[in-house]
């Protein structure tokens, strides 16, 4: 071997390895490569949509691959030929936080629908953080799952227009939120710099090695989650909400109480949402989550730590009458939970709460079917 001949081979190496880069930028889309899984194959479906920071405590992770990630969960095992297919979609209190599979919303209402006369079964594909942008683009991947009803928990905090790009989740899938955007009609910058949009570098498997090395991960993960259920690492000591307040009735950037307007809910999301569903033949139920009612220290002019009074009631007046002006289906649980049942934070709900609020939304499902 001479030396001329190791530069040959090195060059048509490195140049192979280049080709295979371009190769894999041009053909093959990270959420095509997301959609392999060995979930609900030789693995478990999940019981939730993945999602953490510590994976060594908690089997999972927080991955910005949609495919991926509804591939790993139970929904996309084939649908029965008659199974009523029920999604809940919506913020952390929805997917259960502090709360094992066993204990949250849609593990209530299957054992509530356990005595039902046909199969009827519920999935989990909310995410953590309020965004109703974020809620929407997972109603797309969800619709393509073959629901027959769906729950969406809304909360005020999901509504204003500057927190729908604040989810790294929306951020990271820019063609999907801007497609959401656009037929929506949203006001919403579609060219906003908060956008990530990927280069083709970003897509080579150079590029992409954290992206792959999250969906590869995933798949590890699965084996201990199969044997021990765990997803999420739940502190011993019981958190408590706070009860004492603040006498500061600013919400948001809005220091002064006065009526909030349409302008600053972003309700196009919620009507085009429907719309989505209606054209999947999927019956969509918008629910007002239950919060915290606190009666400590200024509890005259705020609700909880997140909400005053003012912003509050303002809101719910806003969607109910937006649920009537565009035939949208609503519920307003806002009240329905004692105080006791929440747990960090003004929408987190223990397990006695979560059981509280499944027989509520129960009662829609039974009316829905």
């Amino acid at each position: 071997m001479t030396w001329a001949g190791l530069g040959r081979i090195l060059l048509k190496t490195v140049a192979l390895f280049v080709m295979c880069n371009l190769l894999f930028a041009l053909t093959f889309p990270l959420e095509g490569v997301g959609r392999l899984s060995l979930y609900n194959t030789l693995l478990p479906g999940r019981d939730r949509l993945p999602y953490g920071e510590n994976p060594t405590e908690s089997y999972s992770l927080s991955l910005d691959n949609i495919p991926a990630m509804f591939a790993s969960h139970r929904v996309s095992r084939p649908k029965a030929a008659d199974e009523y297919r029920v999604i809940v979609i919506g913020d952390s209190g929805a997917w259960g936080w502090l709360l094992p599979p066993d204990q949250m919303v849609t593990a209530a209402l299957n054992r509530q629908f356990s005595a039902a006369t046909r199969p009827i079964s519920a999935y989990n594909l909310a995410y953590p953080i309020q965004s109703l942008l974020k809620d929407r683009i997972l109603l797309d991947e969800a619709l393509r799952h073959d629901p027959d009803a769906i729950i969406w928990l809304v909360t005020l905090d999901a509504f204003p227009p500057a927190q729908q790009l604040y989810p790294p989740l929306v951020q990271r899938n820019a063609d999907r939120a801007r497609a959401v955007l656009a037929r929506a009609q949203s006001p919403l910058d579609a060219a906003d710099p908060r956008f990530v949009t990927p280069t083709t570098w970003d897509r080579t498997i150079i590029g992409a090695r954290r992206a792959l090395a999250d969906v590869l991960r995933l798949q590890v993960y699965g084996v201990a989650w199969a044997i021990t259920r765990v997803d999420q690492a739940i502190s011993e000591t019981a958190p408590t909400v706070q009860r004492d307040l603040s006498a500061d009735e600013a919400w948001g950037d809005i220091t002064t109480p006065r009526a909030l307007t349409d302008a600053d809910l972003s309700l196009e999301l919620l009507i085009d949402g429907t719309r989505a569903a209606a054209e999947a033949d999927a019956a969509l139920v918008i629910v007002n989550e239950p919060i915290y009612i606190s009666d400590g220290a200024n509890a005259d002019l705020r609700y909880n730590s997140w909400y005053p009074r003012w912003a509050y009631d303002s809101y719910r007046a806003v969607l109910a009458a937006t649920c009537t002006d565009h035939a949208l289906v609503c519920l307003d649980l806002w009240d329905v939970i004692p105080a006791r049942e929440f747990t960090d934070s003004p929408v987190h709900l223990s397990a006695a709460g979560t059981h509280q609020l499944a027989g509520f939304l129960f009662e829609t499902i039974e009316a829905q079917s």
